[in-house]
């Protein structure tokens, strides 16, 4: 851990260096937690309690629907994150972690982790719906469970994580109704396609990484990317129709539709141009365009809600 030093005497007091101390440990438990990754799932969780609710419906449902959800997801972030400390250590993106760093003790973040997801299944259990907590307990689960020890055996490993990454958006749907039904699946297609082209661009960019931590991402064993780019434009297509899901249920409108078959014949553009050029320049290209494909998507579903 790096100490912080100054010319000026007055700083170097132990009063200033307990401080910063106090400040990089609440540091590490916020990472701990993944709170990039996990701000997409809070997100759409709320898009897919807007969805059913036709708007906000009750504050405090959605309340205690988003802190579950939260809470949960970073339990999610800290128990992956200890089971993968040995093997994170090996990549550079990822060896200055609180774990493998050393800056925080195993015990610690598992404590952290179980302590997380007590409470925030608890949250959607007691105060949300029964429906609801069940999916967070079966995000959390796959997370754990199936994709995070995948990730060494198998490219599937991809596939499997997309459904615990996908979950949160009905989540969302059933907190407001109670129940599963089309508008709720069709949430879950729409985030469980756009994940796969949007994490194997991913894969790429970070394939040498991925190899040193011995996880088996497809573009690891890939090693032309023949099959990674063809995975990608068959992902990209398949998304592109899935999307169109909403307005052929009657979730939402023709506003939402002309925007979606767009930003799908976009997308997918950009998915080909990776699929044939298989560059780090074109893999970059698409994860950016994947990460304004998606708000974009969703902001025209809830603008054009029938």
């Amino acid at each position: 851990m790096t100490t912080i030093t100054s010319d000026i005497p007055e700083l170097q007091t132990p009063a200033v260096a307990t401080r910063a101390s106090r400040v990089r440990r609440l540091t590490d438990f916020y990472e701990l937690t993944k709170p990039r990754m996990n701000f997409l799932v809070v997100v759409t969780t709320a898009v897919g309690y807007y969805m059913a609710a036709r708007g906000l419906g009750d504050w405090g449902r959605l309340v205690h629907t988003l802190v579950g959800t939260a809470l949960t997801a970073a339990a999610a972030g800290a128990l992956n994150q200890y089971l993968e400390r040995h093997f994170d250590v090996l990549m550079d993106r990822t060896a200055d972690r609180p774990l493998p760093s050393g800056r925080m003790a195993s015990w610690e973040a598992i404590v952290f982790g179980l302590l997380l997801a007590a409470v925030g299944l608890s949250e959607l259990f007691f105060f949300v719906n029964s429906l609801t907590g069940f999916l967070a307990a079966l995000t959390l689960g796959s997370y754990i469970f199936l994709y995070t020890p995948l990730k060494r055996y198998t490219t599937l490993c991809t596939i499997v994580g997309a459904v615990p990454g996908a979950i949160p958006a009905a989540m969302g749907w059933t907190a407001a109704t109670g129940h599963l039904d089309m508008p709720a699946l069709a949430l879950f297609a729409i985030l469980f396609f756009w994940q796969m082209p949007h994490f194997l661009a991913i894969a790429i960019l970070y394939r040498d990484d991925y190899a040193k931590g011995g996880f088996k991402m497809l573009p690891v064993v890939d090693r032309d990317l023949l099959s990674t780019g063809f995975q990608i434009v068959i992902w990209s297509v398949a998304l592109t129709a899935v999307t169109l899901m909403p307005y052929v249920i009657g979730m939402a409108g023709r506003i939402y539709f002309v925007s979606a078959a767009i930003m799908g014949l976009v997308f997918t553009g950009y998915g080909l141009l990776c699929a044939i050029r298989r560059g780090r320049a074109e893999a970059k290209q698409l994860f950016l365009t994947s990460i304004m494909y998606l708000p974009l998507l969703l902001a025209a579903m809830m603008i054009d809600r029938i």
